[in-house]
């Protein structure tokens, strides 16, 4: 396997997806607790990438494997195996490094926090490998939307803020006779989700946006998601109010000082988020269209992710 049909497999253009959320805490960090901790950022960075390409390329290959459907333009160029006429063989060791790569830095970091990186990153791996595998995956239910923007959304985020401050005691699990008892500060949890929330809607958007465009191919390779259960219609209205509760958070963070004044910065980006939304409405497709929601993604979570940066100048 070369270069190029490795990047393609693994869908490299699609990582910034998980590394956003992940400088989105990172910044955070910084930003409410004034901590950085270089070693654990890079170790959860190889970890989360490792895994992220991984997952993905199980995605493909669970796709090739159970398609129903071989032609196409999401069947013929976008998966890898396909186009690049790939072994299976080459495509499973490609997975299981990835896999190794990503546990052995994923423990390496559970050894320099605590248990509770450990176990948050025990069930990360769980969703991303059941999203793909097993017999009714999660990519194949209405349930895709819902993981994917809480795990990539906020558990990276809040991931890569403990990662930080795993010493200031805003959550820990002990276990004594038996019992686990998890604790965690309730305030700081919630703020850590709320300033997440732009990440979650992003990428369940992502999801959505890619579901809605493959509605038929989807019904004909038996994946029942979201768009199928409640409609092209109700999903095209979900896929706006979803950007909308997301510039709400914003103002409503401002506001309650949780997010620098300069965060309102954010709102301008309202007039090409919005176009792009009536530019999806008119047709939705993989070729055309489905990538202005990848687009939309980017332009609200780096724009906060700057804004909170520029307010650790002040």
């Amino acid at each position: 396997m070369n270069v190029k049909s490795f990047l393609k497999l693994v869908e490299i253009q699609t990582k910034a997806a998980s590394v956003t959320p992940f400088a989105l805490g990172t910044v955070y960090a910084l930003f409410a607790f004034h901590d950085f901790k270089p070693v654990n950022f890079l170790l959860m960075l190889l970890s989360l990438l490792s895994f992220d390409m991984a997952t993905t390329a199980i995605n493909n290959y669970m796709d090739y494997k159970k398609a129903n459907k071989t032609h196409g333009y999401n069947y013929e160029k976008h998966n890898a195996i396909v186009r690049d006429n790939l072994s299976e063989s080459s495509v499973v060791a490609t997975i299981i490094v990835l896999l190794l790569i990503a546990s052995t830095a994923g423990f390496i970091l559970f050894l320099r926090t605590n248990v509770l990186v450990l176990l948050i990153g025990m069930a990360s791996f769980a969703v991303g490998i059941l999203y793909s595998f097993g017999p009714i995956p999660i990519s194949r239910m209405p349930l895709g939307e819902i993981f994917s923007g809480f795990f990539m959304g906020f558990v990276i985020v809040f991931l890569s803020v403990f990662i930080h401050v795993y010493d200031k005691n805003i959550a820990y699990v002990t276990y004594s006779s038996g019992i686990f008892n998890v604790w965690f500060d309730v305030l700081v949890v919630l703020k850590i989700f709320f300033i997440s929330l732009p990440a979650v809607m992003g990428i369940a958007n992502i999801m959505l946006a890619n579901n809605i465009c493959d509605i038929e191919d989807d019904l004909e390779n038996r994946r029942y998601t979201l768009p199928i259960y409640i409609g092209k219609e109700k999903a095209l209205k979900l896929f706006k109010a979803l950007y909308y509760i997301s510039y709400i958070d914003i103002v409503v963070l401002v506001i309650l000082k949780v997010l620098p004044l300069l965060a309102l910065i954010v709102l301008l980006t309202f007039v090409p988020i919005n176009k792009n939304i009536k530019e999806f409405y008119k047709v939705q497709t993989k070729k055309d269209t489905f990538p202005l929601s990848v687009k939309n993604f980017l332009m609200m979570n780096v724009a906060e992710i700057i804004t909170i940066g520029l307010g650790l100048l002040h």
